[in-house]
């Protein structure tokens, strides 16, 4: 039997940032130069979003704090929490975003119940705490004490792919196996005002997101679409070390993203896709764009449009990566499984091939060739 996604939800937090307001603000910090006003106009301005979403209420002008952390709306400024402050909003905030994402996918899981959960995959590069999600999950949905509990932490942009791979190899090994994968990214608690690039960068396009998904072998009747996990495979650009980073500081995490990865990913993806469509002689020779879907991590505008361009893929296969982007940034790791939700939910149309990827720190190029499903 094939390992399939039977269930996909995804979530975000309530506080609304509006790209145009959120440019504004960051613009009028004191302590930027000319150019780091100019450099957070353009990049703001460029990022193709119109819309993200935090889990920082103080970022809300509605909700003003008389003794706020993160955003003094009274002033505009951007303030310096401790990376400890930062951390334990985490705990506070990521907590119930994991949990009922969690149960969700399992509600809409059909023929599978909390006691068919065999192992637990949480997924995070923004915060840390222990016991951590994949306990809470198992305490808060009531799942079996013994169930298996892995968690990937600061992994960044690709790790939902690790997540997937695992989940297959658990069902692999065990077609009765039914795994729940859940992913919170809370990258609005590392936000800053600097005059860095990299920073300035990082603060035009991230934002905050949820995911989880029910995977398993098991042979059940499908109620929707699923997604088959068919093969799977990872490397590393020569060249990017430097490049796309994420390091531990005292006031936060801090993004290194340099302006050149697009031009590295436009160089090696045709080649980072090599390993991963050998897998299938079908699809050996034949070009990118006949593969029905691309599930593309839009870690940013000029990355998606330099597959685009360099893969040779349409308006209609680029829409689902463009369009999440537009609707809720980069939400690193849950960014894709957002992509993966809209391509579910396109009309159906027989089975059809998937094609995903994500690009994180090292630098890293993640793939997965998928089959929508429906029946």
């Amino acid at each position: 039997m094939p390992v399939l996604v039977r269930s996909l939800e995804t979530a975000v937090p309530s506080t609304v940032l509006k790209q145009p307001e959120a440019r504004e603000v960051f613009a009028a910090q004191e302590g930027l130069t000319r150019l780091g006003q100019r450099l957070v106009k353009t990049c703001f301005d460029a990022a193709a979003i119109d819309t993200r979403y935090s889990a920082v209420a103080e970022f809300s002008w509605d909700r003003p704090d008389h003794d706020p952390d993160f955003f003094d709306s009274s002033t505009g400024t951007i303030l310096t929490p401790s990376t400890k402050t930062r951390n334990d909003l985490f705990v506070r905030e990521a907590t119930p975003l994991f949990t009922d994402t969690a149960r969700r996918a399992l509600e809409n899981a059909s023929g599978i119940a909390p006691e068919d959960v065999t192992h637990v995959v949480t997924v995070s590069c923004t915060g840390f705490f222990n016991p951590g999600p994949d306990y809470r999950i198992v305490r808060d949905l009531g799942l079996s004490p013994s169930v298996q509990r892995f968690h990937l932490g600061f992994m960044g942009c690709y790790a939902a792919f690790p997540a997937l791979r695992m989940a297959k190899a658990f069902c692999d090994a065990d077609p009765n196996a039914v795994v729940l994968v859940s992913i919170v990214e809370l990258c609005s608690l590392h936000v800053r005002s600097s005059n860095d690039p990299d920073t300035i960068l990082g603060a035009s396009l991230f934002a905050d997101g949820a995911a989880a998904a029910v995977i398993t072998a098991r042979d059940l009747p499908l109620a929707r679409p699923a997604l088959s996990l068919d093969a799977f495979e990872t490397t590393l650009t020569p060249v990017g070390e430097d490049t796309m980073a994420w390091n531990v500081g005292d006031q936060g995490f801090e993004m290194v993203l340099g302006t050149y990865v697009p031009h590295i990913i436009d160089d090696h993806i045709t080649g980072a896709l090599e390993p991963l469509l050998a897998r299938d002689a079908a699809l050996g020779g034949r070009p990118h764009a006949e593969i029905e879907h691309w599930a593309i991590h839009p870690g940013g505008r000029s990355i998606v449009d330099k597959v685009a361009a360099r893969l040779a893929l349409s308006d209609s296969q680029t829409a689902p990566a463009y369009d999440t982007l537009r609707e809720f940034g980069n939400m690193s790791s849950a960014t894709v499984m957002f992509v993966l939700e809209r391509i579910l939910a396109l009309p159906p149309n027989g089975d059809e091939r998937v094609c995903a990827m994500a690009f994180g720190p090292g630098l890293t190029v993640e793939t997965a060739l998928m089959t929508r499903v429906l029946s």
